[in-house]
């Protein structure tokens, strides 16, 4: 079993030419005995988005804290905190923070995948 605080693993930032104000923690990665999912956390600063991007896993997406929204090929959807989200395999999606405080939330994906 590991059990530590989210703020012992590093926080790097995300660099991808299309990311803006983004930070993640690997909370459970590839130094972890984790057999089947990885857990990682992330910060977009107001103003801030991921990359717009598809790749053929899913992704299990939970809110923590701020406000922002998800943007498909459908849309845009509003989240906030508590809200949780599950990506399909090859959706375009991007993460974008509308609020004035930090978007935080957690993402699980499939052991192996980046």
């Amino acid at each position: 079993m590991i059990v530590q605080p989210h703020t012992a693993v590093t926080e790097e930032a995300v660099e991808h030419e299309d990311a803006q104000g983004v930070t993640i923690r690997w909370l459970i990665g590839e130094n972890s005995p984790a057999p089947v999912f990885w857990m990682r956390r992330f910060e977009i600063r107001p103003g801030g988005h991921t990359p717009r991007h598809s790749h053929p896993w899913e992704h299990e997406v939970y809110i923590l804290s701020g406000e922002g929204r998800i943007h498909t090929d459908s849309g845009f959807t509003p989240v906030q905190t508590g809200h949780f989200a599950l990506i399909m395999p090859g959706e375009t999606h991007q993460f974008e923070n509308t609020g004035t405080d930090p978007l935080q939330f957690l993402c699980m994906i499939p052991r192996g995948e980046k």
